[in-house]
């Protein structure tokens, strides 16, 4: 069995026991959030929300919030003397899923 969940503008397939890298959430670490479920899929075919599943949720658990790894922004005008340098690093939270309530 497995589920598309929506969570911060993204849409994730995931199955039980899977680690999945989302959006920062405001949540603290080994605590429970519950996601939407868009698509839920399993042995008799697929069930798709409009615009969600009524009556199905995925929870998981919190692992981690943390930042990835700096990526190097570089933008400059040809011609010009115009260029900026920026190093970004983009914050994210370590989810595994426990289980899938269909």
């Amino acid at each position: 069995m497995f589920a598309v969940i929506e969570t911060g503008g993204k849409q994730y397939k995931v199955q039980n026991d899977d680690v999945i890298f989302i959006e920062k959430l405001a949540v603290e670490e080994e605590s429970a959030v519950e996601f939407k479920v868009v698509a839920l899929g399993a042995e008799d075919g697929l069930k798709i929300g409009n615009p969600y599943v009524e009556g199905a949720t995925v929870t998981g658990k919190v692992l981690k919030n943390g930042k990835a790894k700096k990526i190097t922004v570089f933008t400059y005008k040809s011609k010009k003397t115009e260029k900026r340098k920026m190093g970004h690093r983009q914050p994210y939270t370590k989810v595994q899923i426990t289980a899938i309530n269909a």
